[in-house]
């Protein structure tokens, strides 16, 4: 009996901790299509844990080094592997807290964690905690309802980081439907996770200013726009501070069981790491590397009524000549990606993908045109709870 007791009051003592933690560690809201969070609170009862597993085979077309070995073996992985608690607390105060556990993701991390202050409802909101950062269609699409296996590579770079400590006010104005939705926050600008302390910490004295607005004149059809900032204060001897600017507008129609999106990223950075394995110091003439990067997705999918949804979807990605990674393996082309496959739909709650990601590889930086082995199959299941 005093076992039992005792597991009871610990029980109860973790449930107030992680209400607290919730509370504490940040704001935000959790209306799903407008939201930082991927789930929301379904009444007021007390915290409801939520989460979902994206387990994942890839096979890679990378071809074999001299000795016969894959270059990118095949694999099994957890794609994300993540479980939180939301809530509701009156008056007007949410929270949401969510744990990254797979490795491959950088797990076992504290992913998201926010609370909201709703003293307008939903048209005006106060937020503030680590969570997504205001910019792009895609990257503010959550994870567990992306429509393929990965985001753009474009997205992937040039949205980043994805998420953030800062503060945000955010809201949507419209009775039957959301006609203008809005978010502007402000933010630490060095990426998840990132306190005071010894070796993680916070240098970015002017901090990052992001926004994103979306206005929907029509049922079924959605503007999007967004805008990033962002100073970095570690100034040299000659005064020089790097910063990057970016930029993009994005389109959704939506009708009947058809779905088209598409998105425009461009941005200018200053002091990026170089291409061809620089360093990221100062060119000859004393000056930091500046890139413009560009980049573009457009998708079309179809939704049959037995749970089927076809997807095709082609991107490009210009990185000016700097360095980044695609599926970890580092190059400085322009690449276009054509994606192929399937969502399957089980029920409500587990999700079957089917991706080929093919790959026509642009100009490198000295002007020659490469194309390379880097084609890839990928599955996932997914499961919500």
């Amino acid at each position: 009996m005093l076992a039992v007791f005792f597991v009871y009051k610990i029980t109860g003592y973790m449930k107030k901790i992680i209400i607290l933690l919730a509370i504490f560690m940040g704001l935000g809201s959790l209306n799903l299509t407008y939201s930082q969070g991927c789930v929301e609170a379904s009444s007021d009862d007390g915290v409801q844990v939520v989460g979902y597993i994206q387990p994942q085979f890839d096979y890679y077309f990378f071809g074999e080094d001299s000795k016969g070995n894959a270059i990118k073996p095949n694999t099994f992985y957890f794609k994300r592997a993540r479980i939180g608690v939301v809530g509701n607390i009156p008056y007007d105060i949410s929270y949401y807290v969510m744990a990254e556990l797979s490795p491959v993701a950088g797990g076992p991390q504290l992913l998201d964690a926010f609370v909201t202050y709703s003293p307008f409802g939903k048209m005006v909101k106060f937020s503030m905690g680590q969570f997504k950062s205001p910019f792009s269609l895609e990257l503010n699409t959550p994870c567990q309802a992306l429509h393929t296996i990965r985001r753009s590579t474009v997205v992937n770079e040039m949205a980043a980081p994805f998420r953030e400590l800062g503060f945000m006010v955010l809201g949507s104005f419209g009775k039957e439907r959301d006609i203008i939705s809005y978010r502007l926050a402000v933010l630490n600008g060095t990426g998840i996770n990132n306190v005071l302390s010894a070796t993680n910490y916070d240098d970015n004295k002017s901090k990052d200013i992001a926004g994103r607005v979306v206005v929907s004149p029509l049922e079924g059809i959605k503007i999007g726009g967004s805008y990033r900032h962002g100073l970095v204060e570690k100034i040299d001897i000659d005064g020089d501070s790097k910063s990057k600017t970016s930029w993009a507008v994005d389109l959704t129609l939506e009708k009947y069981n058809f779905l088209v999106q598409g998105e425009y990223i461009n941005g200018k950075y200053i002091g990026d790491i170089a291409g061809g394995g620089g360093c990221g110091g100062k060119d000859a003439d004393g000056t930091y590397p500046e890139y413009k990067k560009n980049g573009f997705w457009v998708m079309a999918l179809y939704k049959f009524n037995f749970g089927l949804q076809p997807v095709v979807k082609y991107e490009t990605y210009d990185p000016d000549g700097s360095a980044y990674k695609y599926l970890n393996q580092t190059q400085v082309i322009t690449q276009n990606t054509m994606t192929f496959g399937f969502n399957y739909f089980i029920n409500e709650w587990t999700r079957v993908q089917l991706n080929y990601a093919y790959n026509s590889e642009g100009k490198n930086a000295d002007g020659s045109v490469g194309e390379y082995k880097n084609d890839a199959l990928m599955f996932q299941v997914q499961v919500k709870f």
